[in-house]
């Protein structure tokens, strides 16, 4: 069985993001890429799935299956795990009765995928068990293994190592150290395995590489020089980052399954940098929300998704967070992983996208028994086919963002735009899935319907604001239809506050981006009182909120019986668990409408339910108290940057982020519908303004 998600670290390369557990089990990697098949998917199903398994003997019990041990029975620890400072290279100390070793996993920054995994012994004398299971193709391809004694040096050098070579179709990984495990005639498991014992002062290296099958293996890795190499590029990287600088960098809590720790705001802030960089494809720009698919959102339900892939809101999202914080290159990476995904025809714009730009809405499952038990496991996500009216809004804002930092827009960014705006005017009046993507019935969703006037408003600015050509009559007019009928049908002033949906008297968490996008003020008593409906509909007892509530009835919501069998607006059974990133979100709402303590003691919770690592998942669930689905995911972290940074500017320590300036347009919409008079430009009904302004 596949270990707690919390108990995972992240490793990376910037290409694929291997899973290494608390147990010295490599049970998740896909090569060459991210959303390449795995080639161990233990994660997902059982040991004979495939995995890597590097730890001390006594940690695994003896027979055939090679189960592996809780501490207590084997007598043996993991006395610290940690990664090297601002890096991805993990060391693990275990520590048994007879000695102690360390453990240190890293993928080199290079072209290749490379898996480094160097033993050292510290104290004593420790007998260390070695495990390979190779599966390609998701756990279904058993490969043909080859076993090759290092040839002699010609010039009288040492010999090289042996190897052992793994092939199945296009695919092959070879692995070289020594010892290699052996496969035995009599094992039914289809493995390798062996033991080898390390004394102090020891050190033993394996590195396992992925490469084609049809080309000889690649040269091997010098170890001392990648890691140095590896360790050095990372700090770099993380080292132009420069936090607020007022000698005041204050402490937050972490307090992991195992253990407490209290860290500096700014280490947090640059740990989530470094797992946003570190699910960027490094050649193309390409941002997954996760490295990991169908890892629950509720453990044994069916809300499982395939998260290894980009979508636009995640990649306006981190190009905003990378510009605020010194990573010019990569922002310019992430705009020009924007234009060419979206280039084509702009009826065909999807929300999500291939790490290199691909279209891709085909979504199957998979024949593997899922993270304990949780079925359906798929492959792809059906999400890409979905009509998504944010998408265009999230990508428009970004740019006209980097329009007001001084961008100069060349022959092919705002001819795009044009285009995109073109089809929100054609779309004016089609549903959608709404930010959560839900698979149930479609509606207008008020938060889709203000990154539509979010998007026209951008194209406005364009125009009147930096001179570019562009429809700028027909984009007001349309942008102030839709204010007006936000404020009349997303608006309910019975209730006191916006609406999940026309028509609804629900509340979302995805209305918590209304005044990021400067639709309405965040201390507006509308928004406020949307705020405490969110508080009282959404927030579970730990303090964690919902997304949205998916059963709307006579139930209780704090009973997980009483949604049994009931097909919720999501289209599923039941709640899922309290959301991450929708929690930070609120975090942020707290801190720019001046509730500080608030927004410091939510940050706060969301950090104790991070791992030891500082990696967060996408929820956590309080039934089990233990993480759950994907991880670590791209959208929490951008959420822990977006709050910590609206803590920094309530308490004066970077400058606050300013409400778009069309928020005074949408304002006195607002004013126009309370006193019952059309709103500025809104020549009678959207739907006739829509139809007038296609082409």
């Amino acid at each position: 069985m596949a270990s707690l998600i919390e108990d995972y670290a992240l490793l990376s390369n910037m290409r694929t993001g291997p899973l290494v557990s608390r147990t010295g089990s490599i049970d998740w990697l896909c090569a060459p890429r991210f959303d390449s098949p795995s080639v161990f998917s233990a994660l997902l199903g059982e040991a004979d799935h495939g995995r890597w398994l590097l730890a001390p003997a006594c940690t695994v019990a003896e027979g055939a299956d090679g189960e592996v041990l809780d501490e207590e029975e084997s007598g043996a620890q993991v006395a610290e795990r940690f990664y090297v400072e601002n890096t991805f290279v993990l060391q693990t100390v275990w520590v048994t009765d007879s000695g102690s070793v360390r453990v240190t996993d890293f993928l080199p920054l290079t072209s290749r995928t490379d898996v480094v995994r160097r033993v050292e012994g510290l104290t004593g004398e420790v007998e260390m068990y070695h495990e390979l299971r190779v599966r390609f193709g998701y756990g279904a391809v058993v490969p043909w293994v080859s076993r090759f004694e290092g040839e002699e040096d010609p010039e009288g050098g040492d010999p090289a190592p042996p190897m052992l070579v793994a092939m199945a179709g296009p695919d092959a990984l070879v692995l070289r150290g020594e010892p290699l495990p052996e496969s035995a005639d009599d094992d039914d498991e289809r493995r390798h395995r062996g033991t080898f014992t390390v004394s102090a002062g020891q050190a033993r290296d394996f590195v396992l590489t992925h490469f084609p099958s049809h080309r000889t293996p690649p040269a091997p890795v010098d170890v001392n020089e990648q890691l140095t190499r590896t360790v050095e590029l990372w700090q770099e990287w993380s080292g132009l980052y420069s936090p607020p600088d007022d000698g005041e960098d204050e402490p937050v809590h972490i307090v992991p399954v195992r253990g407490h720790a209290v860290a500096r705001r700014s280490d947090v802030v640059r740990r989530s940098l470094l797992v946003v960089r570190a699910l960027m494809h490094q050649e193309t720009g390409g941002l997954v929300a996760a490295p990991t698919t169908s890892l629950p959102d509720v453990v044994g339900g069916e809300r499982n998704w395939d998260h290894r892939f980009s979508w636009l809101r995640d990649a306006a999202m981190a190009l905003e967070v990378m510009l605020d914080h010194d990573h010019d290159r990569e922002a310019a990476q992430l705009r020009n992983w924007l234009l060419r995904a979206v280039a084509g025809d702009p009826h065909d714009l999807q929300n999500i996208y291939g790490i290199a730009g691909e279209r891709r809405g085909r979504e199957h499952q998979l024949d593997l028994p899922g993270y304990e038990r949780s079925r359906p496991v798929r492959e792809g996500n059906g999400a890409a086919g979905q009509h998504q009216s944010d998408a265009v809004g999230h990508v428009m804002m970004v740019f006209e963002k980097l329009r007001r930092r001084g961008a100069v827009e060349d022959h092919l960014s705002w001819p795009l735009q044009q285009a995109m705006l073109r089809s929100v005017v054609e779309n004016y009046e089609v549903t959608d899935q709404g930010l959560w993507e839900m698979r149930g019935e479609r509606q207008y969703y008020t938060h889709s319907r203000v990154l539509m006037w979010a998007a026209l408003q951008c194209g406005v600015d364009a125009v009147r604001v930096h001179g570019l050509p562009g429809d700028a009559q027909l984009w007001e007019q349309l942008r102030d239809a839709l204010a007006e009928e936000i404020w009349t049908s997303g608006y309910d002033p019975e209730v006191g506050s916006f609406v999940q949906y026309y028509g609804a008297k629900t509340v979302d968490a995805s209305l918590l981006q209304l005044p990021q996008v400067g639709f309405v003020a965040y201390d507006d008593e509308r928004m406020l009182g949307t705020v405490r409906r969110i508080e009282e509909e959404l927030r579970h007892p730990v303090g964690l909120i919902h997304r949205y509530r998916n059963v709307l009835g006579p139930v209780d919501p704090d009973d997980p019986d009483a949604y049994a069998g009931v097909i919720g607006v999501d289209g599923f059974p039941g709640q899922d668990n309290p959301h991450l990133g929708a929690s930070l979100w609120l975090a942020a709402q707290y801190a720019r409408s001046g509730r500080t303590d608030s927004a410091r003691k939510l940050v706060d919770l969301v950090l104790s339910r991070a791992n030891d690592l500082g990696l967060l998942s996408t929820e956590w669930s309080p039934e089990h108290r233990r993480m759950t689905g994907n991880f670590p995911q791209t959208f929490t972290h951008l959420a822990l940057v977006q709050a910590l940074d609206a803590l920094d500017a309530a308490q004066g320590r970077r400058a606050a982020a300013g409400p778009h300036e069309a928020g005074s347009v949408a304002e006195s919409v607002a004013e126009s519908v309370a006193a019952g008079q059309p709103g500025p430009g809104a020549g009678g009904s959207s739907a006739a303004v829509a139809a007038g302004g296609v082409s």
